[in-house]
């Protein structure tokens, strides 16, 4: 039996190719035992014993970016944390461990390292977080989404996806997709989706808009989010959702999407080959416009700042590009030139590869010139 120690969560850009990597392993290796590393606070206390694994939570531990109270406390909490999984490595003889970012990958990176136990990360965005550049440094089994980010020895692995979408054949599920929301064969569809939670800004620019999209005759599937308080209009050919829980539908569906631009979302859309209007998220270390960049430089997508995304951008560029259906049609052809499919395979592939050459183990990186890391300019943004 072959035990797997899963370590990340906080947000489902952590969570959910942590879970999609678990199920892969499972389906691959019978023998395999997973045990999955998070803390009390993140989605991870919830999805993961929904998915049927085990959890075992550690102390929530934010990087400190200025001096305070908290700051001082960290190095001796810190260290206690790496210490409660160097003894979970070997109370439960963990054979390699797996780390996603986020809270608790940190402490899981350095455990690994001094319990000289195969370490494997996977950088789910384009900009690295602190805790994956400090994974990078520790160990050569390195998986990243993107061909653009920056991180000593990566592997492009891909995003590992649902099933369902890894599964997904557009073409032969649009018929189903369209009757599903109840739309025209005859019509080019846009999806409209802000992620999970919904974006404002999104949601009220779309709206005020509606009318110059459905003018250009095209139809909408618009998922709010379940905090939205757009109010539907009844217009035919716009159907206004809270929430999607055939999200594979909406993507088999979709001609083109105007979206925020999370890793997952990016990687998803580039997989199956759907061309979109990325409009990133203004808050945080910037991450989401370096998902977007390989799609767009490749001609899939187009990046839209969140404060020009207002209903005059939408009459003077997204209404001539729908009207534009042979542009529309190079970007679907190359939209999935930048994605991955099999990224759940890529990530095991790895996996297998590092307990396969254990026990190699490599010394903490040397400065390079190549990478930013090796440069000593780590982002203290978070353990994320």
């Amino acid at each position: 039996m072959t035990t797997y120690l899963l370590a990340g969560g906080g947000t489902a850009g952590h969570v959910n190719p942590l879970l999609a990597t678990a199920d892969r392993i499972s389906d691959r290796h019978e023998d395999a035992a997973v045990v999955v590393l998070g803390t009390r606070e993140g989605l991870e206390a919830r999805l993961v014993p929904e998915r049927g694994y085990e959890l075992v939570t550690i102390a929530r531990l934010p990087f400190p970016r200025r001096p305070s109270a908290a700051a001082l406390k960290f190095p001796a909490a810190f260290r206690a944390a790496v210490d409660e999984t160097r003894a979970l490595i070997r109370d439960r003889g963990v054979d390699v461990v797996v780390g996603f970012g986020g809270y608790a990958s940190a402490p899981a990176y350095i455990a690994a390292w001094r319990e000289k136990v195969p370490l494997v990360v996977h950088e789910a965005n384009a900009k690295p977080g602190i805790a994956n550049r400090l994974g990078s440094w520790v160990t050569r089994y390195v998986g990243v989404a993107f061909q653009s980010t920056r991180l000593r020895g990566k592997t492009l692995v891909g995003m590992p996806l649902r099933v369902e979408v890894e599964r997904l054949d557009r073409r032969a599920e649009r018929a189903t997709a369209l009757k599903y929301f109840g739309l025209d064969e005859g019509k080019p569809t846009l999806l409209v989706t802000g992620g999970s939670s919904g974006a404002r800004h999104i949601n009220t620019t779309v709206s005020e808009a509606i009318t110059f999209i459905l003018g250009a005759g095209w139809q909408v599937v618009h998922i709010a989010g379940e905090k939205s308080e757009i109010v539907d209009p009844k217009l035919a050919g716009y159907r206004l959702l809270p929430y999607c829980n055939r999200m594979e539908l909406a993507i088999a569906v979709a001609d083109l999407a105007v979206s925020r631009a999370g890793s997952a979302t990016v990687s998803e859309f580039s997989a199956v080959g759907v061309p979109a209007v990325y409009i990133p998220y203004p808050v945080g270390n910037g991450e989401q416009r370096f998902n977007a960049k390989d799609a767009v430089e490749a001609g899939g997508a187009v990046l839209v700042a969140d404060a020009d995304f207002t209903p005059e951008w939408v009459l003077s560029t997204l209404v001539p590009l729908l009207l534009d259906r042979a542009l529309i049609a190079e970007m679907t052809a190359v939209a999935g030139v930048t994605g991955v499919l099999d990224g759940a395979d890529r990530m095991v592939d790895l996996i297998d590869r590092a307990v396969a050459e254990h026990p190699v183990q490599p010394e903490p990186a040397a400065a390079s010139s190549s990478d930013d890391d090796a440069n000593g300019k780590i982002d203290t943004d978070d353990l994320s």
